[in-house]
């Protein structure tokens, strides 16, 4: 792939993949320059290939701006970021890193519920203050096991959310935009029948306009002053302000955020929130993962140098 040259939109976490590409492409580093427009502008005949994140990827501009772009591959599984439509009229390909990361969302989503429920962070807040010394025991909390799971997207994520939520003894119930008739989970074609249902919402389906703000007022009004609100898809998903209102005013019990509307710059409301489990975006933070991650971006770039069939092709 010497040849081929490839725009990385910005540094990523850890570097192996830029490591890779560098050795592997021609790469040109987005983030060095101080005026995009102009970098673009001044490589743009040489650059063939996108490599973005969940933060940036390629809207219409840059794609506009690429002429010989062949294909977008993109270090994460939501492709919000990147103008899919406009990738359709130019031809250019897009791929993404389904599946190497399902394990780890899941089993951050548990952990969400859990340090939530029972307040693990609050907890050990308490412990290094010296307070369990002072005070004594620390409060009663609420238990997980049993607690019914409302999943909003029963995809990849969301059945694995599901598999192991089973495992704590939860009913579980879904809103997806069609009824999955392989699934044995109760269906919800309204969302707020679902919230209306669960004691725990977690939010695991794709950013799309469709789905923008689709955790809103009357969601977080039908789950209620009981209910906790966990959400490891893409901010943007829940409208921020209602949620931060419901929780300071007490009309949502709890919630567990790994996503914001405006990352890196969470609603500062919630910082002195006990009852709040707050996040960097780390869903997908674990060296093994993001190592898949790479090494699947590496290879949809190569099999689409090679003329091969990508390996995970969404466009």
């Amino acid at each position: 792939m010497e040849t081929l040259g490839v725009l990385m939109m910005c540094p990523m976490i850890p570097p192996y993949l830029e490591e890779e590409l560098d050795k592997k492409c021609k790469l040109f580093r987005c983030w060095e320059s101080s005026d995009k427009k102009e970098f673009l502008k001044q490589n743009s005949n040489s650059i063939r290939a996108i490599v973005g994140n969940v933060f940036v990827g390629a809207d219409a501009e840059t794609i506009e701006a690429l002429p010989n772009l062949e294909i977008v591959s993109s270090f994460s599984v939501g492709l919000d970021k990147v103008d899919l439509g406009k990738c359709r009229e130019r031809g250019i390909r897009v791929t993404n890193t389904p599946d190497v990361l399902t394990d780890d969302v899941a089993d951050l989503a548990i952990g969400l519920i859990l340090a939530t429920l029972r307040r693990i962070c609050e907890s050990d807040r308490y412990v290094r203050s010296g307070l369990w010394m002072k005070k004594g025991d620390f409060k009663l909390t609420t238990k997980f096991t049993g607690k019914s799971v409302g999943i909003v997207g029963l995809g990849r994520i969301g059945l694995a959310i599901a598999k192991r939520a089973e495992a704590f003894s939860c009913p579980i119930s879904y809103y997806s935009r069609s009824e999955k008739t392989d699934s044995k989970f109760k269906y919800y074609s309204s969302i707020l029948d679902l919230a209306a249902n669960c004691q725990i919402l977690v939010v695991a389906c794709p950013l799309t306009k469709e789905t923008y703000h689709i955790i809103n007022r009357e969601v977080i009004e039908a789950l209620g002053p009981k209910g906790v609100l966990v959400n490891i898809g893409r901010g943007p998903l829940v409208d921020e302000p209602e949620l931060v209102s419901a929780l300071v005013e007490g009309r949502l019990g709890g919630a567990g955020l790994d996503v914001f509307e405006h990352e890196p710059e969470p609603p500062e409301q919630l910082f002195g929130l006990d009852n709040v489990v707050l996040l960097p975006h780390v869903g997908s933070g674990t060296w093994e993962t993001r190592k898949d991650m790479a090494d699947l971006v590496i290879g949809n770039l190569e099999a689409h140098v090679l003329k091969k069939p990508l390996l995970t092709p969404v466009v």
